[in-house]
This record gives C-alpha cells, sequence and structure tokens, in this order.
C-alpha cells in the first residue's frame, strides 16, 4: 500500500493557492471541501438558580383615595376584574400599608393626614354655623 501524497490544488488566476489535505480515508479534499471550525465568541456564563420554578400568580390590587377620605379597591386576576369600586375604610388602607413597607405606610399617612384636616376643617365651619343658626333661633325666642 502506498502513502497518499498532499498535492497543489489548482485554483483559477488570482486566487491563492490552497494546499490540499489529505482526508482520513486517503483521498484527497481541498480546503474548500475542508470543514472551517469558526470560534463563537463565549459568552458569560450564568448562574444557575438554585430557586425552584413555581407558577406565579399575577393580582393587580389598586387602591385609590381622595382628600374627601373616601377609598376603594379594584382587583384584577390577570386580565380578568375581579372586584372593582369596592369601598373600604381608610383605617383598613392605613393598617393594610403598615403591614406592607414604612415607606408605603408614610406615603398613605400623608393623604390621610391632609383628609383627616380638611374633615376638622369642615367640621369647624358647620360648628360655626350651627352656633350661628342657634342663636338665630335663640333670638327669635320660643314664645311663638
Amino acid at each position: 500500500m502506498t502513502a497518499p501524497t498532499a498535492e497543489a490544488a489548482t485554483s483559477a488566476p488570482g486566487d491563492e493557492e490552497v494546499p490540499a489535505s489529505t482526508s482520513e480515508e486517503g483521498t484527497e479534499a481541498t480546503a474548500e471541501e475542508t470543514p472551517v471550525v469558526e470560534e463563537k465568541p463565549k459568552r458569560a456564563a450564568r448562574a444557575k438558580s438554585t430557586a425552584k420554578k413555581t407558577r406565579t400568580v399575577e393580582l393587580t390590587l389598586t387602591v385609590t383615595g381622595t382628600l374627601d377620605g373616601n377609598w376603594q379597591a379594584d382587583l384584577m386576576h390577570g386580565t380578568s376584574r375581579v372586584v372593582q369600586g369596592l369601598s373600604i375604610p381608610a383605617a383598613a388602607v392605613a393598617k393594610a400599608a403598615q403591614e406592607l413597607h414604612p415607606e408605603i405606610a408614610e406615603k398613605i399617612e400623608e393623604v390621610i393626614n391632609a383628609a383627616r384636616e380638611q374633615h376638622e376643617s369642615r367640621l369647624r365651619e358647620l360648628e360655626e354655623e350651627m352656633a350661628k343658626v342657634k342663636q338665630a333661633l335663640a333670638d327669635l325666642g320660643d314664645d311663638a
């Protein structure tokens, strides 16, 4: 058995000459037929999470308050509305905010305090008006 020899591959004018290579079977293969392995840039390896994949439930609770002290809750489960416009007391909102996070509680407390001040101001106005009405009734006398 004779050893295969490597011969230069012929190419068209203007092309570079590429030496031929010999395949494992002993047949001649040109550079065009030889597979080229391109090196791909390595991606940064991600740290594998140890957390188990769990099914998540998407619930969106929207709490809306006014300076009048009226609070409402809307609840969405995914894209379907479960509860809409449910009236809730300000005390319950404040308590829930305390349970969630101090920053949330602070902002909600500011809104509740502003509502409280507005109601106290309105109460003073009404008490003054009531005092005037009582005085007007007293001026008319009970004799009538």
